[in-house]
């Protein structure tokens, strides 16, 4: 079951699209700011767990940034880029010292997250490595994220603990659930996004049930969630966990003879499908997932697929490292492409800070604002793993809910 590999506990929040009220708009040319510039080979660091529990899947975030720099030919495909390594070591002061290898040792122009662990590194690469642009997804809960005046870009949308959105407890609802189990990780963001998706649950007039939010990250012990959601009564789960516990918690109901909707935010992608074990167990589970499915076919996603097959993905489905390696590297070209191809750091950072239209080349319905943290509409891309495959549901359109409250 680990073998499936351990997605982010905050992923949850995560499958998400979105948008907000303000005009798109760009900034282009570089910067006369002086320091380091992009007209010769650049190093781009990539900060994720090459050590520790978190290691096996954390490894598919360097080949997905591979796969996008080597299938990338657009305008500043003569750039060339050298992928730098560093391990958080699956915790929070090891992506400190990751972070700082990179920055004091290594020098990188450019860095990419893909650390559940960043925000032991945050607080260092705003201070004093703030003249280094990072780019990734705000899943590890790292306040600094949501500050659109520094040198974080974000590669999805910034989790909102704060505000509700109707679309959980609506798709849960349609669906046909009526008592709704929550389970998170001991973690403030975890606790955070179920707390958020039971507020959604309760306002789509969905009772809640058995709720447990101090589960060990990583855990596949679920005697006691199985027996609590059983004696609940509960007809539906709604998770804020990684896969390889929610699929243990998956083979714990139906061995008790359960037969309900389970919802997990991670799990989607090729490492799932490359095991047998939990094919057989996933059956029709539902996953949700923040940027259009491969099995949508559309041209960006022909693209991501052809790519990663490349690099040695036999699907060409994305895992969740995977992805976030990409989206990194894509967003750190699409910055290029807007400052000058030449440009230093200074540049690319003042442009992205000016910048709402980046879309991931089209992977996400709707672009991702580097100005802004607050949306208005939040949005999700449901799957159901059935056979060997992942069926998309509501016809492959993203499901949208509105901010409640």
């Amino acid at each position: 079951m680990a073998a499936v590999g351990i997605a982010c506990s905050v992923a949850l929040v995560l499958s998400a699209c979105g948008s907000d009220d303000e005009d798109s708009g760009s900034s282009g040319g570089g910067s006369d700011s002086g320091g380091t510039r992009a007209d010769g080979p650049v190093d781009v660091g990539i900060l994720t767990s090459l050590s520790g529990p978190g290691a096996a899947a954390a490894a598919g975030s360097i080949r997905g940034a591979q796969a996008r720099f080597d299938s990338y030919d657009g305008e500043c495909k003569d750039v060339e880029i050298n992928i730098v390594q560093a391990d958080d070591t699956s915790s929070a002061q090891g992506a400190l010292s990751g972070a700082q290898k990179l920055v004091q040792q290594d020098d990188v122009f450019a860095m990419i997250n893909v650390s559940a662990f960043f925000y032991g590194a945050s607080p260092y690469l705003t201070g004093q490595a703030s003249d280094v642009p990072v780019f990734g997804g705000a899943w590890d809960g790292a306040g600094e994220w949501s500050d659109p005046d520094n040198n974080l870009f974000n590669t999805g949308l910034v989790p909102d603990y704060e505000t509700v959105f109707s679309g959980a407890g609506e798709f849960l609802k349609e669906q046909g659930a009526t008592k709704v189990a929550g389970i998170a990780y001991v973690s403030p963001s975890s606790q955070a996004g179920l707390e958020s998706g039971q507020a959604s649950i309760e306002a789509a007039g969905l009772e809640v049930g058995y709720t447990n939010n101090s589960v060990q990250f990583g855990s596949t012990d679920v005697g006691p969630l199985v027996l609590g959601i059983m004696e609940s009564g509960d007809d539906a789960v709604y998770t804020t966990i990684n896969f390889d516990t929610s699929l243990a918690l998956v083979a714990g109901l139906h061995q008790a003879g359960w037969d309900g909707i389970f919802i997990s935010p991670t799990g989607y992608g090729a490492d799932l499908l490359g095991s047998d074990v939990a094919v057989q167990i996933g059956q029709g589970v539902i996953f949700s997932n923040a940027f259009v499915p491969v099995e949508n076919d559309t041209p960006a996603t022909q693209e991501l697929s052809a790519a990663l097959m490349e690099q040695g993905n036999e699907s060409g489905i994305p895992g969740f490292y995977e992805s976030q390696g990409w989206f990194g590297a894509s967003l750190f070209l699409y910055g290029l492409e807007k400052a000058g191809c030449d440009t230093d750091q200074a540049g690319l950072i003042s442009t992205l800070q000016q910048t709402d239209d980046w879309d991931a080349d089209g992977l996400y319905p709707q672009p991702i604002p580097q100005s802004t943290s607050s949306y208005d509409e939040q949005c999700s891309f449901y799957l159901q793993l059935e056979g060997d495959g992942f069926v998309p549901l509501n016809d492959g359109e993203p499901f949208c809910g509105e901010a409640i409250s």
